[in-house]
């Protein structure tokens, strides 16, 4: 049978109509059954509070129940591997600071997975500048005095993974800085803290949120921030960029991430419902006097987001020949 261009023409709009009115229908549908939220490192971390602040609210929103499943290991790739590889279909979602996922394929030579091409932006959530702290017993009280003594005598910094954001800044501060470290690696921000608590490290960089109540206890003792102004909880702690290390910014920016493949209604929709949530006085006031600030964006706004920070690292890791298999 031979067909003309109209019925071609015809045909492929009919087609598109169907695809598009199964999408709705299947968004419509969503979601039947409980929703996963994979926080690719330990409990405690600043992904892991984000994700239980979330998790109720969205539950509630979607109604249907969300679930916060912590599967760490490999400085977050095993989660992130997980959920790049799961279905397309809403029920899988990744929460972890996106800006150490962009890291990852500067770092590792044998990555399973490629965060670009096999998950997309949902919305960034919070950020969360990293606080440059040591332990009370460090005789330095601002980050010259600390430069000084680290090129005196050893001090031991924390790395809570290799490779990770904390890691790499902690790095790029001390090129920047002149300092002198001993890296000390280990599996996660939560044991990295405890550690330079008990004094078994001395120096630590890691994200404000999980980081200032051990400020707060006095615990351990800060001597910057490493944002472009200062954090009004600790207004009085300057910027790492106010004491010689001009243009220093770094810190966790937590986001949700999907499978590349989920359907563009399922992703506006969970967009739509993270950023009310997020934003919401509650949650938005609980967050803030934790040190993060609430910070949302479309999900082409985060996959560029992703880019710009993964040219911006891959910088610093070559520079520092950092390369795990």
């Amino acid at each position: 049978m031979r067909l003309n261009r109209r019925h071609l023409v015809l045909g492929a709009l009919g087609s598109g109509l169907l695809a598009a009115g199964g999408a709705a229908q299947a968004a419509d549908a969503w979601p039947s059954k409980p929703i996963r939220i994979v926080v690719p490192y330990p409990p405690g971390g600043s992904s892991d509070i984000i994700a239980r602040s979330i998790s109720v609210p969205l539950s509630e929103a979607l109604k249907q129940s969300v679930i916060v499943e912590n599967r760490a290991g490999a400085n977050g790739n095993l989660g992130a591997d997980l959920v790049s590889k799961a279905q397309p279909d809403g029920y899988t979602l990744l929460l972890c600071d996106v800006g150490a996922l962009a890291i990852s394929p500067s770092v590792y030579t044998k990555l399973s997975f490629d965060p670009a091409k096999d998950l997309r932006g949902v919305t960034m959530l919070a950020y969360s500048p990293h606080l440059l702290v040591v332990h009370p017993s460090v005789p330095a009280n601002n980050l010259k005095e600390l430069v000084a003594l680290s090129k005196k005598s050893d001090l031991n910094f924390a790395v809570t993974a290799t490779g990770s954001a904390p890691h790499l800044a902690g790095v790029a501060l001390e090129r920047a800085s002149g300092a002198r470290w001993v890296y000390v690696p280990y599996k996660g921000g939560v044991q990295a803290v405890q550690d330079t608590v008990a004094g078994q490290t001395q120096v630590l960089m890691n994200g404000m949120l999980a980081t200032l109540p051990h400020v707060q206890s006095g615990k351990l003792k800060v001597l910057g921030v490493s944002k472009g102004t200062r954090m009004p909880l600790i207004g009085e702690v300057p910027t790492i960029a106010e004491q010689g290390v001009p243009g220093f910014e770094s810190g966790t920016w937590q986001g949700v991430l999907a499978p590349r493949g989920t359907p563009e209604a399922l992703v506006q929709r969970l967009n739509k419902e993270l950023i009310a949530i997020i934003r919401s006085p509650d949650i938005r006031s609980r967050l803030a006097g934790q040190g993060a600030e609430v910070v949302t964006m479309t999900p082409t706004e985060q996959d560029q987001f992703f880019e710009k920070e993964r040219a911006r690292w891959a910088k610093v890791v070559n520079a520092a020949q950092i390369k795990l298999d």
